[in-house]
């Protein structure tokens, strides 16, 4: 075993909760395993920094176990709204969870898969993953990270040498696996199924599993968890709007109980503050634009509470999701503050800033990252002209919460628009060029330290 500073703790919790919420399967036997990124900072959380690239690809290329946890690939069983129809025939389709672990932060993490290969719930999917979705995931999370947003990790992506046929790439285009790093991989989706088959014994111990696995707490209590979730996933909402980000798909199968954003496909960070922008082509009447998350993520927790009715009295559930708009609206307001880089100095004189901000950045289609940059510290330099004078008057008696000492300030902003994204890929497409996604992730990661 690897001999890193934090120790490998390995965990089974998973199989405590019984047979009923998972399948055994097996992985892909792939033509090859060759390595693409290995995230060494979230591996050394986890105790696995020091692990051979040759054990590497066994464990995250060919699925041998880890020792000690899970000791087969499990699908998790899930049903889940998608765009608001329901759909019960779904699961883990082409991704499994095949390790558990305590963090550097004693959370119980969950090792997952995405592109590993056809599970019960692939329907008529072959289980893949295409080498460019596992790209754009690697820059999501590095981006969202860097950005204080909630998210899971991407601990490794590997090439596997298969040509995939897909309607939204040049195709054929290459295959790869991803392993990413989460804390827990339990949904809404995994309560809905449950509520589905009106299975009561399995609903409790879904809730004891959450309560005492995922939020630390003593068991028994549905309204507690709820409670914790609405806190949770109002602050992610929160996160994803100061970011600019657009998750592209907030279905309930893709809202994580612990609050923690995950499994990025048509994801965008917007260029400019515009509520209707939407990261899906497939989003056609715009249900989970940039502006609508919020209302998207607390509809998906209602779900939760639906759900929850099968073991607790509708009043407290109720009561907990009339919650949401409450965390919401303060987790906002520090969100925008912590990227503006100052220190809060009172409730009504911080909400009043922030509604000043979010109206100059719609009126003028300022550049949200370039608008950040600049402003952080509290000081909107010269260039912003009157347009910002309420901004700029209301930024005035904010202190700074960090100095712009660090070399990232003495550049230009670091964003990650789709042109880029497209642009990193090309020369990996065209040459096998990795060099400009190994930039990237260094210049995001330059840019979450300046900010952390």
């Amino acid at each position: 075993m690897p001999r890193s500073l934090q120790p490998y703790r390995p965990r089974t919790a998973l199989l405590d909760l019984g047979p009923d919420f998972w399948d055994p399967v097996t992985a892909a036997d792939f033509p090859q395993t060759r390595l693409r990124y290995r995230n060494d900072r979230a591996a050394a959380t986890i105790g696995l920094a020091d692990v051979s690239e040759a054990d590497w690809l066994q464990h995250f290329g060919r699925f041998a176990p880890l020792p000690d946890t899970l000791p087969r690939p499990l699908a998790l069983r899930y049903h889940g709204h998608q765009f608001r129809s329901y759909n019960p025939d779904i699961g883990d389709g082409r991704g499994f969870t095949f390790a558990q672990m305590l963090d550097d932060r004693d959370r119980l993490m969950d090792l997952g898969t995405k592109g590993s290969g056809q599970t019960p719930y692939s329907r008529f999917g072959d289980g893949r993953l295409t080498l460019k979705g596992g790209v754009r995931e690697i820059l999501a999370t590095e981006m969202l990270e860097a950005l204080n947003v909630p998210t899971s990790r991407t601990l490794s992506l590997i090439e596997t040498g298969e040509a995939l046929d897909r309607g939204d790439e040049p195709s054929p285009t290459r295959s790869g696996v991803l392993v990413r790093l989460s804390h827990g991989h339990i949904r809404i989706g995994s309560f809905q199924r449950l509520a589905w088959l009106q299975d009561e014994a399995a609903m409790r111990r879904l809730v004891d599993y959450v309560l005492v696995q995922l939020h630390g707490q003593e068991p028994g209590d549905p309204v507690r968890m709820l409670a914790n979730v609405v806190e949770r996933t109002a602050v992610l909402a929160a996160r994803y709007m100061a970011a600019g980000f657009v998750h592209g798909v907030l279905n309930t199968d893709n809202i994580n109980v612990t609050g923690e954003s995950f499994d990025y496909g048509p994801w965008r960070f917007a260029p400019v503050w515009n509520p209707g922008f939407t990261a899906a082509y497939f989003d056609h009447q715009g249900l989970y634009a940039f502006g609508r998350q919020p209302e998207a993520i607390g509809w998906d927790v209602a779900q939760l509470a639906a759900t929850l009715r099968l073991v607790a009295e509708s009043d407290p559930l109720i009561a907990a999701l009339e919650g949401f708009a409450g965390h919401f609206h303060p987790a906002l307001v520090e969100a925008m503050l912590w990227r503006l880089g100052v220190r809060p100095r009172g409730a009504d004189e911080d909400r009043s800033l922030v509604r000043a901000l979010e109206r100059t950045l719609r009126s003028t289609q300022a550049p949200i990252d370039r608008l950040f940059f600049d402003a952080f510290g509290g000081r909107l330099p010269e260039g912003y002209d009157a347009a910002w004078d309420e901004v700029r008057s209301r930024l005035a008696p904010y202190a700074p919460r960090k100095d712009r000492a660090h070399g990232y300030w003495s550049g230009a902003p670091c964003a990650m628009l789709i042109d880029e994204v497209e642009a990193i890929w090309a020369p990996i497409a065209a040459d096998d060029d990795w060099s400009r996604l190994e930039a990237k992730v260094a210049a995001i990661r330059a840019m979450g330290d300046a900010l952390a």
